[in-house]
């Protein structure tokens, strides 16, 4: 059943976007709108951004309305139908002129802000985005499995709890590979045909360079080189080769040419670079310890800000592909941790701002579970000094956890996505679970006292007026 919330909210944002006429498609993500717009300058900034649902706005490649979690997924299909109710605008060149002056607005957006490293590491992340639940799942049941073992219990499930959190994790190549060539434009089977030959057991018969190789080898980055190298082979078959026989040798020469690419030079390029991979996390953390914990945990908000962190998301998936866990993201983790304690004390401080404080208390609870794009983009990024001071709150919470690796306390994810509360289920590392879990508590603690004291004392030292309201506020 609808709710008049929700209804509601969705009608007030629909003109301040420049009504149906003005808009071409409507998506959402976990706590984004995402609307495609034909004019862009129809958009009532200000007037958006002051209704009490709306968390802040982001311009990329849509125009994205931030709303947070769980509400952007009941607001989305009541704007969509509010779409569908209103149709079209009359006047078919008046709407031809807003699609034509739209279009070339978009275009030169994109032009002047999509950069060809920018738009390749998103199409890298879309790849991988997609992977991420069953990650999530197969590594709380691999997270789950590791306890009963440790305890003792229940010996008889623990082969087959193994077999589910196993198995996707065995063939995540041929998953890299379908939605590689998905992504680029290819055929999505052909993808995860030639990927497949990196964990096919027969390779273990293949030398090369005086050398064997072994199924596995190159990992997801090899099965992603494998996939994008089949996509241009692909691609270049539909150009020569005559339609009559395109059924036949098209997808035979792709699979040919690319897999033997793959077999006998992808494979030991790519396992070289994800062994490197692995070594230098290591030794990264190892070496550097609370010093690279607190670069990593302090530059990790920013990178989101301009995009850059998509480029870690294969370096993830290498490391739980490896390892059995990455462990980087528990460090970068610690950036929401100090966004929670900004936000924390953007509330203590500015107790006659009642519209801020509601922002904060709607949003806090998906920041404390690792979703913080509604604090980001409706109360530290706004207000300024704030960001930098989550950035802070962050860069102590990866030294604390950096500090331990060092000394030998290793902890790890074993997949990617969570962060907050939600990563404690996902937790691994060299100890037992009980240090594991003790030393990210102490990291998110960290995190949160020294966001909030470094916003409470330095963050707010020219803070906004509040909003004038003709009614007391009640807080």
């Amino acid at each position: 059943m609808a709710s008049p919330e929700h209804r509601a909210t969705a009608a007030a944002i629909l003109p301040l976007v420049g009504g149906a006429a003005n808009i071409s498609s409507v998506a959402h993500c976990m706590t984004r709108l995402r609307l495609e717009l034909r004019d862009r300058s129809l958009v009532r900034d200000e007037e958006l951004r002051a209704l009490p649902a709306v968390l802040g706005v982001v311009e990329d490649d849509t125009y994205q309305i931030v709303l947070g979690p769980g509400r952007v997924a009941r607001v989305a299909p009541e704007f969509q139908a509010l779409l569908t109710a209103t149709g079209p605008a009359t006047g078919a060149v008046t709407a031809l002129a807003l699609a034509e002056r739209g279009a070339a607005i978009k275009a030169a957006r994109r032009t002047r802000n999509a950069t060809p490293g920018k738009l390749l590491l998103r199409r890298v992340a879309n790849v991988f985005v997609p992977l991420i639940p069953a990650l999530i799942g197969c590594g709380i049941i691999a997270g789950l499995n590791g306890l009963l073992i440790n305890l003792g219990w229940l010996p008889g499930i623990t082969p087959a709890l193994t077999a589910l959190a196993g198995g996707f994790m065995a063939l995540i190549a041929v998953f890299v590979g379908y939605l590689t060539a998905k992504e680029f434009g290819g055929t999505p089977i052909l993808g995860g045909a030639v990927a497949a030959v990196i964990v096919y057991p027969g390779v273990a018969n293949i030398e090369m360079f005086g050398r064997q190789l072994s199924p596995g080898q190159g990992g997801v980055l090899g099965a992603l080189g494998a996939a994008m190298l089949a996509v241009y082979v692909e691609k270049g078959c539909r150009r020569f080769v005559p339609a009559a026989l395109d059924v036949l040798l098209t997808p035979t020469l792709t699979v040919l040419i690319a897999g033997l690419v793959t077999l006998f030079g992808l494979m030991f390029l790519a396992g070289t670079v994800s062994a490197a991979i692995g070594e230098a996390a290591g030794a990264l953390l190892s070496g550097g310890g609370a010093i690279a914990g607190f670069v990593l945990g302090g530059l990790f908000l920013p990178l989101v800000m301009l995009g850059l962190h998509q480029a870690l998301i294969p370096i993830h998936a290498t490391l739980i592909e490896q390892q059995g866990f990455t462990v980087l993201l528990p460090i970068l983790a610690m950036a929401g941790a100090g966004q929670v304690g900004a936000a924390m004390a953007v509330y203590a401080r500015l107790p006659h701002h009642p519209g801020l404080r509601a922002t904060i208390r709607s949003a806090l609870p998906a920041g404390l579970l690792g979703v913080g794009e509604p604090l980001i983009y409706g109360v530290s990024l706004p207000l300024g000094r704030p960001f930098i001071t989550a950035c802070v709150g962050g860069a102590f919470g990866g030294g604390f956890i950096g500090f331990f690796h060092m000394i030998g306390d290793t902890v790890g994810s074993t997949a990617i996505g969570p962060s907050g509360w939600a990563l404690f289920p996902l937790l691994r590392g060299s100890h037992g679970l009980g240090t594991t879990v003790a030393v990210y508590a102490g990291g998110l603690l960290t995190g949160y006292v020294a966001g909030f004291c470094a916003t409470y004392w330095f963050g707010l030292r020219n803070p906004p007026e509040p909003a004038p309201s003709s009614t007391p506020a009640k807080d």
